[in-house]
């Protein structure tokens, strides 16, 4: 029986984007164990993949590298017949080539690909998806390059969200990781602002989101908002997304919960692009972005804390009034 581990110690995202790496190896060898290597706080996402078999997790806030010399004894005891690493930084290719695999696989852009069996090719800026480029490190398996993410929350994940949804809801999740990435405050409470009042509108995200979602709801007009950051699970707040009216995210975490769960969602690109390859994937999958030609745009891969230039344009100037009709 072929054992594999895969590693991806991003974000919330990258996951996401990787377990079409699952679906296809499952399909090629039905007898396989898969075995991932995640971020803490990540594992969760992992939870009722059918063809998965142990998740791994690297704490990257406490004791690192101890973690990682334990990790690394413990994957040469499972003797893996191939580690497929989609991270793209120096801890996770010391794991990966000393794991002990018969046959270590990545992207080109690890320092320490070199070592590697085989290296793939990353490259961003050409249009092509974060999926399709993941699911290059095991085309030598002879696998698709169109599959696509996929999440599986539970029955009592959707029992548990059920209340939410008696009415027509909208579901927005305003926050990022990176400030540039996020649709501003303002933009947010415009976009509320043309819901009816009969349609509810939950806010998502993590604990730390609260107070942005707080800020959001006070400033708005609508008395039909809910704050329900930190409330759900992320399986559970993927179980309320998939039934929205639609679901307003940001270039980040949310946008691929939603491709993976095949849910109706719009995405604000503000300081960067769909061409960098993390765009929606699925046919109810909509970009919005400013319809100004700025020269500053894209600035970067992942956005910044703050704008470059100091008038932050690519958010600002979105026209969110055309969103109902994109």
């Amino acid at each position: 029986m072929k054992k594999i581990l895969i590693i991806q110690t991003a974000f919330i995202g990258d996951v996401i984007l990787a377990t079409p790496i699952i679906n296809e190896l499952s399909l090629i060898y039905p007898e396989i164990q898969i075995d991932f290597l995640v971020r803490k706080g990540n594992e969760s996402l992992l939870t009722n993949q059918p063809n998965l078999e142990n998740v791994f997790t690297l704490d990257k806030k406490q004791g690192k590298f101890k973690q990682i010399i334990q990790l690394i004894k413990t994957f040469r005891k499972k003797n893996y017949d191939e580690v497929i690493n989609l991270h793209r930084y120096t801890s996770t290719g010391i794991i990966t080539i000393l794991s002990n695999a018969k046959k270590t696989v990545g992207f080109n852009k690890n320092p320490l690909s070199i070592f590697y069996s085989l290296k793939v090719n990353h490259e961003i800026g050409n249009g092509e998806h974060e999926i399709v480029r993941n699911l290059k490190l095991i085309k030598h398996h002879g696998c698709s390059l169109d599959a696509q993410p996929k999440l599986y929350p539970s029955n009592s994940d959707y029992e548990f969200v059920n209340k939410y949804k008696e009415n027509t809801y909208y579901c927005l999740a305003p926050s990022s990781v990176w400030f540039t990435k996020q649709l501003p405050v303002e933009k947010w409470v415009e976009l509320i602002n043309l819901f009816k009042e009969q349609e509810a509108v939950y806010l998502l995200g993590g604990p730390g989101d609260k107070i942005l979602c707080d800020q959001i709801i006070s400033k708005s007009n609508h008395s039909n908002c809910i704050n329900l950051s930190g409330e759900l699970s992320f399986l559970q707040s993927s179980a309320l997304m998939v039934d929205a009216k639609m679901n307003y995210v940001n270039d980040s975490g949310p946008l691929h919960i939603c491709s993976a769960m095949n849910a109706p969602v719009s995405v604000f690109f503000c300081s960067t692009t769909p061409l960098f390859g993390f765009g929606p994937t699925r046919e109810n999958g909509k970009v919005i972005e400013t319809e100004e030609k700025l020269s500053c745009k894209p600035c970067g891969l992942h956005g910044h804390k703050s704008c470059p230039e100091g008038h932050y344009k690519c958010g600002y100037t979105i026209n969110v009034n055309k969103t109902l009709q994109v």
